[in-house]
């Protein structure tokens, strides 16, 4: 099949299933400014999907509507067949380690306990069943022996397997990760990767957004080009292709023979930073 019949299709082959995130006509951004429009896309339950395209793109400003962070402001999002927000306790958000206020005085296993926060309502303790996910987390992730540090006092790849294990403590569904392997060392990224695979595998499905080709092209199933709109969906063999990156990023790209460097800035955001929420803020709703 030649690239542009593969990225000429915005929504996944084969896909048997329900769609875990069906997305319809969204127009979204801030302070009247759009991130995305008219984005169009379904990803299959299951899948390994990595977002990739230049900052600005809209990558994260798509996870916060899959998270209901945020609202479009027009067309639909649908997250495990209800609308974005109706199955909130079965969703994990894993937000770019920069966003978080590394300060705040939490230990690796109250961070863990975050997790299970959505599933106990405001009224309820941690019971032993909540005890024993976390632990059960922790340990999958390499962190039970830390599980007293606080959270500013680990290194960047630990501070990603903790909020990791937050997620996996969750028992979701559906795993929204922002830059999960960014800044982390070779050992955390594999380990970090393979984790969820073994998610997906299991029938959940695992939306991550990265800048990272290498990385998208090694471990992810499915990737999605974006720059404000859906610019290719297929396998991970597309962020290898010239014409695909080209589309996607335009004068962000360099070409170098048969080379394509991606340049862009890792750390700029579809939103300015004052609008972000730190891992232990509610959100507010725009």
């Amino acid at each position: 099949m030649s690239a542009h019949a593969e990225t000429s299709v915005q929504r996944e082959p084969n896909a048997s299933r329900a769609p875990a995130v069906r997305v319809e006509g969204v127009t979204a951004g801030y302070d009247h400014r759009p991130a995305l429009q008219d984005v169009d896309l379904e990803i299959r339950a299951g899948s390994l999907v990595a977002i990739f395209g230049p900052n600005g793109g809209g990558k994260s400003t798509l996870l916060k509507l899959i998270a209901d962070l945020i609202r479009p402001w027009s067309g639909t999002v649908e997250v495990l067949g209800e609308p974005a927000g109706e199955a909130a306790t079965r969703i994990a958000y894993v937000p770019q380690a920069e966003l978080v206020d590394w300060s705040f005085p939490v230990s690796v296993w109250d961070v863990a306990m975050m997790g299970r926060f959505p599933r106990l309502g405001p009224w309820r303790r941690p019971g032993q069943r909540d005890r024993d996910a976390v632990a059960a987390a922790l340990e999958r992730v390499g962190m039970d022996q830390l599980r007293s540090s606080q959270i500013g006092s680990l290194s960047g790849g630990q501070r990603r397997r903790a909020f990791l294990a937050r997620a996996i403590a969750a028992e979701p569904d559906l795993y929204l990760l922002d830059e999960p392997v960014t800044g982390v060392d070779v050992t955390t990224q594999e380990d970090l990767m393979a984790l969820l695979a073994a998610e997906t595998s299991a029938g959940r499905t695992a939306i991550a957004t990265t800048h990272d080709l290498a990385a998208a092209a090694e471990h992810f199933t499915t990737v999605v080009g974006l720059n404000q709109r859906i610019i290719a969906v297929g396998p991970s063999s597309l962020v290898l292709d010239p014409d695909v990156l080209q589309r996607t990023y335009g004068g962000h790209l360099l070409v170098l023979g048969n080379q394509a460097v991606v340049l862009d800035d890792a750390h700029h955001h579809d939103s300015a930073s004052g609008g972000e929420q730190h891992f232990h803020e509610r959100p507010e709703r725009r």
